[in-house]
């Protein structure tokens, strides 16, 4: 578990409660997690803390979470930053939009059971590392 101690997140969500959760279970597992009330607040913490993670909330208030993701994207010192959404939104027409044509890394759907955050937060680090290490050839070791 001590690989995740470097590992920050940022959740981007409006209910005070449910970062305290989300922190709460990823710091189980090593991580370092910062809150953002809103997606305004969000966007400042982006610039200033540069995380490895963000986690998104779509339904927020100030602005739309989809708004969040595009100002993310659109930026070239964030867009590289991978984002799993996390909301309340849970028709399928909901995620295939989010995980096949805006491309987020991850869709979870609240609630969520602990292990089911771990295992998505885990194959986006996965997929990271992946494309940080070099090519290999199939076979060679």
């Amino acid at each position: 578990m001590e690989q995740n101690q470097s590992r920050s997140i940022l959740y981007i969500e409006d209910d005070p409660e449910m970062i305290d959760l989300v922190s709460m279970i990823l710091s189980r597992r090593g991580y370092s997690v910062k809150g953002a009330h809103g997606g305004r607040h969000g966007l400042d913490l982006i610039t200033a803390e540069k995380p490895e993670l963000i986690l998104l909330d779509l339904m927020m208030p100030d602005i739309d979470g989809w708004d969040v993701y595009q100002q993310i994207k659109g930026n070239p010192d964030t867009r590289d930053i991978p984002v799993i959404v996390i909301t309340a939104k849970s028709q399928t027409i909901d995620k295939v939009l989010g995980l096949h044509i805006a491309g987020v890394d991850d869709y979870l759907c609240k609630p969520f059971h602990p292990q089911e955050l771990w295992d998505s937060i885990d194959r986006v680090f996965s997929r990271l590392n992946q494309k940080s290490q070099p090519d290999q050839m199939p076979g060679s070791s």
